[in-house]
């Protein structure tokens, strides 16, 4: 699995590439990264072929644990995907822009 860190992110979002922010709604709703697509963990498995087929998937969630996990689920089903170091909360951290609600 890919790790990719906040800069490697930005230029994803720039690119178009489909991020996808598994973390559940309500901390979604508090604060996340600009374009990104919300898919909880709790219904990834059943809802990850809503997700765009791209060269890479970008995933992210508070930390990085979460994602991860949604990373390696989504290359064992043969889609290539990139884990967010640090996630929403080091984008917070770094002063990015943020948005809130659903």
């Amino acid at each position: 699995m890919l790790q990719v860190d906040l800069a490697a992110l930005e230029q994803a979002l720039a690119d178009g590439a489909p991020v996808i922010d598994v973390r559940e709604a309500g901390e979604y709703a508090q604060a996340h990264v600009p374009g990104v697509t919300l898919i909880p963990l709790s219904e990834f498995t059943i809802r990850y072929g809503e997700i765009p087929a791209a060269p890479v998937v970008y995933v992210i969630c508070a930390m990085g644990g979460r994602s991860a996990q949604a990373a390696q689920f989504l290359g064992a089903a043969g889609i290539n995907a990139a884990n967010v170091d640090g996630g929403t909360d080091a984008w917070i951290a770094s002063g990015r822009p943020v948005e809130t609600g659903a």
